[in-house]
């Protein structure tokens, strides 16, 4: 199955427990998250780090302290990071894993769908993140069950007013509203929703350090990256 098949094999499941998923190391520490694009790959943000050989992707979980949830664990055989990835920058956030395995897809486990190249999104459009990561400004406590929250999209240039020029045209700005990603969403998925079908437009990459709920959070911006993506999901 290849990302562009939409929408009748993708993303047509709720953004909170079909597509995104913890990744963990083998002792099973929560760092970041990802989203599965087709049943081999999984989209994540570079700073992620993600290696292969100390890390895995724990598919159709929801709650991190429960062991009765029917859950796939998977090793990554590749983690192709974006030649163009800047770390002293944060542009560029995005690693593809390609699992060892096949995902075994139903209803917990769905890809979400790609957006086109160079999708233009309008701005306020609300959006869905979610995430595992910490829920108090107060604690590094990571949330034990999945977080969803509602976010508007920003302008560029509306987001420039809080960021400066560290903002770039691979970037997206959403919130700023009440909420915020935080410390462990990193990876992560914004998506929106067209009809039944969900679109995975940002990656969760970085924001204000005390995840000020007023300031507008960053991610990757997934339909500058469509291109690269076909082409390293088909080469693989």
């Amino acid at each position: 199955m290849t990302p562009s098949a939409c929408p009748q094999l993708c993303g047509g499941l709720s953004p909170s427990s079909s597509s995104l998923f913890p990744l963990q190391t083998r002792s099973g520490s929560h760092f970041c998250g990802g989203s599965l694009i087709n049943e081999n790959w999984v989209v994540t943000a570079a700073h992620c780090e993600f290696n292969p050989y100390s890390h895995i992707v724990v598919l159709g979980e929801y709650d991190r302290s429960s062991n009765a949830e029917s859950v796939q664990v998977k090793t990554v055989s590749r983690a192709i990071t974006n030649p163009s990835w800047n770390p002293y920058t944060l542009n560029n956030d995005i690693t593809l894993l390609k699992l060892s395995s096949p995902a075994q897809l139903g209803p917990r486990v769905a890809p979400v769908c790609l957006p086109p190249t160079n999708l233009a999104l309008p701005t306020n459009l609300q959006c869905v993140t979610t995430g595992w990561g910490r829920t108090n400004t107060n604690s590094q406590a990571l949330a034990v069950r999945l977080q969803q929250v509602t976010l508007p999209l920003i302008a560029l240039n509306q987001c420039k007013q809080y960021w400066g020029n560290q903002i770039t045209s691979s970037m997206l700005c959403a919130g700023g509203v009440g909420a915020s990603s935080c410390q462990g969403d990193s990876g992560g998925p914004l998506v929106y929703q067209n009809g039944n079908v969900w679109t995975l437009i940002g990656i969760v990459s970085w924001g204000n350090s005390n995840c000020n709920v007023r300031t507008p959070a960053i991610y990757t911006r997934v339909s500058q990256f469509r291109n690269w993506i076909d082409y390293v999901v088909s080469q693989a």
